[in-house]
């Protein structure tokens, strides 16, 4: 796993619960440090036993959890560039959603090593689209929601969504339901696309 996976995961436990709780959530996953480094590539193991010392102290489910998680990149100050990227997209939340399709590149070039999913963007309706992805890290659908969820406010749309998987050979599939019911249900954070000196 990523390390920025990891390292995002840490800095929401510390910022959400404290450097004590990440402490313990060290000590009972056993793995024998206390800070993920960014840019290093871990084994998978590490990272779940993280979330599953997170979700057994926390007394939460891992896709809640993660949801959170998901929430805390896209609206924590310390994740800016992250914001930034996907602002990229467009200046209304539907130009967002149809950037999604490229996102997976754009993070490939970036960071090529990150095992980033491939969104797909399917179109119903002018309010009601449907985004869907499959990604080798099984359980990590939830993240994304968080991250539309937070996307939307971002924005300042009024929008449903509905997360359902469907486990393939390959990794999980899965699907984003998305109804936007207010696209300027209130005002959105600001943007502008340089950035202050």
């Amino acid at each position: 796993m990523h390390g920025l996976v990891n390292r995002s995961i840490q800095r929401f436990v510390q910022e959400t619960y404290g450097d004590d709780f990440w402490s313990e959530i060290c000590r009972d996953a056993e793995l024998g440090f206390e800070n993920f480094e960014s840019m290093l590539i871990y084994d998978r193991s590490q990272t779940e036993a993280v979330l599953a010392s997170c979700c057994l102290l926390l007394e939460r489910s891992r896709k809640g959890l993660l949801e959170d998680i998901g929430t805390f990149l896209i609206s924590h100050p310390d994740f800016e560039a992250l914001r930034r990227l996907l602002r990229f997209g467009g200046d209304t939340f539907e130009e967002f959603l149809h950037s999604l399709d490229d996102l997976h590149d754009r993070a490939n070039l970036a960071l090529p090593e990150l095992d980033f999913p491939r969104l797909e963007l399917r179109v119903y309706s002018t309010n009601s689209y449907c985004l869907q992805y499959a990604w080798g890290q099984r359980g990590f659908g939830t993240l994304v929601l968080g991250i539309l969820r937070a996307m939307a406010d971002d924005y300042g749309a009024l929008v449903l969504l509905e997360h359902s998987t469907i486990q393939g050979e390959g990794g999980d599939i899965d699907r984003i339901a998305i109804n936007i019911l207010d696209a300027e249900f209130a005002e959105g954070r600001d943007f502008e696309l340089g950035v202050g000196t």
